[in-house]
Parts: C-alpha cells; structure tokens; sequence
C-alpha cells in the first residue's frame, strides 16, 4: 500500500493542476462574453459573475496543489555550492524543480487573482485591461503540475537514497 501512495500523490497533483489550467482558460472564455468597449488603451467592461468563480476556483486549485506537492514531497536544503556539487542528481533535480514551481506558482496565481479580482466588482469598470490574465494563468498551472510532480518524485527519490547511505560516507 505504501508504495502506490507516490503514484496517488502524483495523480492527485497533476489531476488538481489540469484541472485549475481548465478553470482558468473557461474564466478567460466567459470574461470575453461580457461586453466592453475600448478606446486606446482603456477599456470598460462588465464584470462576469461566471469567470470570478472559476478564476477563483482554479487559484485555489493551485495553491492546493502545490502546498500537497510540497507537504508531502518534504524539505531538502541545500545551503552552499559545495553542497550542491556532492549531491545527487536527484536531490539536484529536487532542487531545480522547487525553484521553478515556486516561479511559476508566484506568476500563474498572481495573474488568476488579478483577472479573479477583475471580475469581482458589481458595477462596469473602466480601466487599463488585464488582457488575458486568467489565460495565462490558466496555462501556467500546466507548467506547475510538471514541475510539482517532478519535485515531488525527486525528492521522495533523494529521502530514499539518504535512507540507504549512511551519512559521511559515499
């Protein structure tokens, strides 16, 4: 049983990522529905009910799905060069992909919550447009479920490795 768990955690991730990717492209979808009119560079829009919902579904999907990653992935440190060059590939990797999915969750959910945000008002607003925010973040939640997944299978590799070498020795 314990070691379907990793495949569970896997499908788990990637199935709440795909699924937030989804959320966002039909919040991108619905919010192109509402009327709006442009002139230069200022638009003035009514807010959709409908693309606020899902946008703020798929943020929440995503946070959900990094903080499992990252909960039951674990914690690897690595705190100077030296350290980086005497680990193993795995734990290089796990590195790599914590770095990367950190990036693309502070840029995909930034964008989710600003074009969530966007649709949140109950009057039309004029303004500067937020064009394609929940697109955007739609997609980057694709990028973070790969990186999620790769994290968490390597670094899940990497605990097992040191489980087997006693420190100090190679």
């Amino acid at each position: 049983m314990a070691k379907n768990i990793g495949f569970l955690v896997c499908l788990l991730v990637i199935t709440m990522d795909v699924v937030a990717g989804v959320l966002g492209l039909e919040a991108e979808a619905a919010q192109n529905k509402m009327k709006h009119m442009r002139v230069w560079i200022f638009e003035c829009r009514y807010p959709s009910h409908q693309a606020f919902k899902l946008g703020l579904a798929a943020a929440v999907l995503l946070a959900l799905a990094h903080a499992i990653a990252n909960l039951l992935g674990g914690c690897l440190c690595i705190w100077s060069k030296a350290e980086v060059l005497k680990a193993t590939a795995n734990k290089q990797l796990a590195v790599a992909s914590l770095i990367f999915s950190w990036i693309i969750l502070a840029v995909a959910f930034s964008m989710l919550i600003m074009g969530t945000l966007a649709n949140s008002k109950s009057r039309k607003s004029c303004g500067i447009g937020h064009h394609r925010a929940l697109a955007i973040g739609g997609v980057l939640c694709f990028f973070h479920g790969l990186f999620a997944i790769a994290y968490y299978v390597s670094a899940t590799a990497s605990a097992r490795e040191e489980k087997m070498v006693p420190h100090g020795g190679v």
